[in-house]
Formats: C-alpha cells, sequence, structure tokens
C-alpha cells in the first residue's frame, strides 16, 4: 500500500453476511470515510430522482417491461407515465462508477457493493473483500435486522443473490462469488463478524509492510 496516497476497501457481500457492519467498523476503526449514503445522495443529485429510487435500485436491472416501455417513450409517441422514465440501470451504474472514482480519489474510503472491486480493479491502494455465509447464519441475522419469519427471510436472500450475480455479471462480466475477483473472501458465518474485523485490519497490516 502506497502510504502518499488514499486507500480503498471496497467489500462485495451477499445479504446477510453482515458486509455494512464489517464496513462500518472498518471505517471507525481506521478512521477513514464510510461510502454508502454519500453515492446515493450524489446519484440523485445528478440524475434529479429521489434519493430513495437510486437506494431501491441498487445493484439491480431494471425488467424487461419497464426497459421496454422507456425506450419506446424515447422512439415513439407512446405515452409513459414520468415514473417510468427514471434513468436506466446502465445511466445509474455510470453516474455511480464516477462517483466512486472521485471518492477514491479523494478520500481513504469504505465502499459497499456496487461493483466497487471491478471499477476499481487497476487502483493499487485497493483491498478487495467479498464476504459470505450460509443460508441458516445469515437467514438469522435478516430474521432480527428487519423483525421478519425464516420464510421471508430465505426469500430475501433468495431474491438478492439473484439481483445481485445478474446485475454484477451485466456490467463487469465477471461471476460475483468468484474469489478470484477479490483479496480476500471471507466466510462470515464460521469466522463471526466482529472476527472478519480484525481479520481484515491485520491483512492490511501485512500489506502495509510489504515491500
Amino acid at each position: 500500500m502506497e502510504q502518499n496516497k488514499p486507500f480503498v476497501i471496497t467489500i462485495s457481500r451477499q445479504l446477510g453476511s453482515g458486509g455494512a457492519y464489517i464496513g462500518q467498523q472498518l471505517a471507525k476503526k481506521l478512521n477513514i470515510y464510510y461510502a454508502d449514503n454519500e453515492i446515493i445522495n450524489k446519484a440523485a443529485a445528478q440524475l434529479s430522482i429521489l434519493k430513495e429510487n437510486v437506494a431501491s435500485r441498487d445493484e439491480k436491472l431494471q425488467s424487461v417491461w419497464k426497459s421496454f416501455l422507456q425506450f419506446s417513450a424515447l422512439s415513439s409517441d407512446i405515452y409513459v407515465p414520468h415514473e417510468l422514465m427514471e434513468p436506466t440501470a446502465l445511466e445509474l451504474f455510470n453516474t455511480e462508477t464516477e462517483i466512486i472514482k472521485h471518492i477514491a480519489k479523494e478520500h481513504s474510503a469504505v465502499i459497499i457493493g456496487r461493483c466497487g472491486f471491478h471499477i476499481l480493479r487497476e487502483y493499487s491502494n485497493r483491498v478487495s473483500i467479498f464476504l459470505h455465509g450460509d443460508i441458516d447464519f445469515r437467514s438469522d441475522r435478516i430474521k432480527t435486522l428487519f423483525n421478519v419469519s425464516e420464510t421471508i427471510a430465505r426469500e430475501m436472500i433468495a431474491k438478492s443473490d439473484k439481483e445481485r450475480a445478474l446485475y454484477i455479471n451485466t456490467f463487469t462480466n465477471k461471476k460475483w462469488t468468484d474469489a478470484r475477483n477479490y483479496d480476500l473472501s471471507l466466510n462470515t458465518g464460521k469466522i463471526g463478524v466482529d472476527k472478519c474485523v480484525e481479520l481484515i485490519l491485520s491483512y492490511m497490516g501485512l500489506m502495509d509492510g510489504k515491500e
């Protein structure tokens, strides 16, 4: 790691694996920026849409039907409701890409999701991490965090895994769960979320001492 320039930790995570908690703890212990809401807020401002709409669409592709309606509205006189004329998934991805690159240039930061591992792949001061866990561990966390039943928790996980895998494959042409995309791939269910924080900090210490 180069000491005279900002460093970035990118975290890709399965739903329920503790990505947000681990990212926040890393940012706190390292006294660096936690980039999550800022990406949403800046993307919303640049695209002139509500930040809630950006948050709800993060790491998701539009439905085929909605994409068709947007294309039709641009190429014909077909009336399409205004709420369907939001930026496409590609426009949102490109906007967030530029925001992430700017953050990495200006701040040492933890960046959650949004293909950060790929967007900053040529950035030398970067550690990319993938967090995963078995379905029972993740389901238990989701039940607690969202106060939902076991059935709903598992449905949420299945839906999120499918959407993130498709989104990342579409924009990076890479398999989301391929460990070769990352410096560290950690099973948070087996290691524990707090131990994962310690392990990542230890790894970064090793990188600092690397000649």
